[in-house]
């Protein structure tokens, strides 16, 4: 019986697209006494750099056409995958048909993704569908136990360690481990393509849907200590917590990442141009959120709604981070900081809380983003758009006798973002471009309107301030009020306008308690739901 545990590695294949670090990866291997097979471009840098490499063409007896098209799909490559080396069958037919054995492939495939990233013109991304790499990394994973393959320039140094540590030979384990790295890489490029062509189809429920990604951050844990997590990015061109760079502090735990998503999906919400917006979260839900012209009085404004709950928690801008606002951040105990990008005399100030994890994202991510959100059920998947509904005051219908006043309009459109990155049942009461409260995941509209004054309570006594700000304020509802229960907490809270989608069968009823009271109250047509 062979050895699988020593394996020697006599002939290798590369055939790649991104050719960096290349030229040092296969001299060792020539250096190792490996015969080395290649193809168009990665043939030319190896010989222009002196590296003896054959032509595949040269095996195939056929030469690359296509326009490059066609240069790997030929039974002497395929076979020279394949072939089971223990098979006295397999081992005759690469005898009889001239089909050398490869003993590594390294492949990586044609960037479709960063061209789809790009927003390349329809051609070009279907020119950047690689075809032959695919197919070569499938047969070689699936003939792993006896050819290593290779889809990343991590993948060929392991590789060539084992060759150092046993003579020139791979193991079957990191054979094993290789295999399913190649398939997994395949399957997510398959999924980004075939997403990229829904998408561009517009083809809302495909009959095959995939989903894949490539691994960021293995993470210590999960939401808790005994659950095993990770995090991976996906094909999606979007700036956010998958492409931001960490400058400083601890490593980002599940939670950190879960949470500094939230926050900085709702601050993108606003945006910067007209004004600075700070969001602070906890638990995925806004305890704070304030517009200002400066974003260090946004800060002081979002913190000021909820200090209690926002200690510990993920602050999240707008706007580049300045030193003035660094300096009031630094002030209390904060988890993460996101931005989009940050002075460096605001680093310089962060920089003296080491714990701090500050993260930058280059821009921000376009709340009118298409884009599809999954939630694992039981056996599935749900699937859905991203909620990129949004309400132009010209959509508003005032439903009640009093129309808004040009203040409570402004603070009911703010309201309403804020709203839909609430957890459901929710209920925002807004004052003067700030939250006042905020009642979330609550069983009955009621009891998140209730919950809201109560937070608003403690906010007032813990600032001490004479009364709650939810005493004029304005107050966002995610969905209808089924009954004038909800509407009355508000009412009692102390706001003086409405915004709600409507809809419901006591809608004349909830009218006539906002009449009664001389509230104003818009209906938006659009419900935001989030779970």
């Amino acid at each position: 019986m062979p050895d699988l545990d020593h394996v020697p590695l006599r002939r290798a294949l590369i055939s790649v697209s991104d050719k960096t670090g290349l030229i040092e990866r296969a001299q060792r291997l020539a250096d190792a006494g490996v015969e080395i097979l290649s193809t168009g471009g990665t043939l030319r840098a190896l010989q222009e750099a002196g590296i003896a490499a054959l032509d595949v063409a040269a095996v195939t007896d056929f030469p690359e056409m296509m326009d490059g098209r066609l240069k790997t799909l030929h039974p002497r490559v395929h076979g020279g995958l394949l072939g089971r080396r223990d098979i006295a069958q397999d081992a005759d037919d690469m005898a009889a048909h001239g089909i050398p054995a490869i003993d590594l492939l390294y492949v990586n495939l044609y960037p479709f993704e960063e061209t789809v990233a790009k927003g390349a013109e329809y051609a070009s991304c279907v020119e950047n569908i690689d075809i032959g790499g695919p197919a070569m990394i499938r047969a070689a994973a699936k003939n792993h136990a006896w050819v290593a393959v290779c889809v990343d320039d991590a993948d060929l140094d392991a590789v060539l360690q084992a060759m150092d540590d046993r003579a020139g030979a791979t193991p079957l384990a990191l054979r094993k481990q290789l295999a399913a790295k190649s398939y997994a890489r395949t399957a997510a490029y398959d999924a980004a393509i075939s997403n990229w062509f829904s998408d561009t189809l517009e083809i809302e429920t495909p009959a095959y849907r995939a989903f894949g990604g490539n691994l960021l951050q293995a993470l210590r844990y999960g939401e808790n200590p005994h659950q095993a997590a990770a995090l991976y990015r996906t094909s999606e061109n979007r700036p956010g917590i998958a492409t931001a760079r960490q400058v400083q502090g601890k490593a980002l735990s599940f939670n950190n990442l879960a949470d500094a998503d939230a926050a900085f999906e709702l601050a993108a919400e606003f945006d910067p141009e007209t004004s600075a917006a700070v969001v602070i979260v906890k638990h995925a839900n806004p305890c704070g959120v304030a517009l200002h012209d400066e974003l260090a009085t946004a800060y002081e404004n979002a913190l000021a709604a909820d200090p209690v709950s926002a200690f510990g928690g993920i602050v999240a801008m707008n706007r580049r981070l300045d030193a003035v606002t660094a300096n009031e951040l630094v002030r209390i105990f904060t988890e993460v900081v996101i931005a989009p990008d940050a002075d460096e005399d605001a680093l310089a100030v962060l920089s003296a809380k080491a714990n701090l994890r500050v993260l930058l994202t280059g821009a921000l991510p376009d709340p009118d983003q298409k884009g599809w959100l999954t939630k694992t059920v039981a056996g599935g998947l749900l699937v859905q758009e991203r909620d990129t509904g949004r309400i132009l005051p010209a959509q508003l219908k005032t439903v009640t006798k009093r129309e808004p006043t040009e203040q409570e309009l402004a603070d009911l459109l703010f309201a309403w973002k804020v709203v839909k990155h609430v957890k459901s049942n929710a209920i925002v009461y807004v004052r003067d471009g700030a939250t006042a409260g905020v009642g979330m995941g609550q069983t009955s509209r009621l009891e998140a309107a209730r919950l809201a004054l109560r937070k608003a309570e403690a906010t007032a006594e813990e600032n001490k301030w004479d009364t709650p700000h939810t005493q004029g304020s304005v107050c966002a509802s995610d969905a209808f009020f089924p009954f004038a229960d909800g509407l009355n907490a508000a009412i009692e809270a102390g706001a003086t306008a409405i915004i709600q989608p409507g809809g419901s069968i006591r809608d004349d009823e909830v009218i006539a308690a906002a009449d009664e009271a001389g509230l104003a109250m818009v209906f938006t047509g659009m419900r935001h739901f989030r779970h």
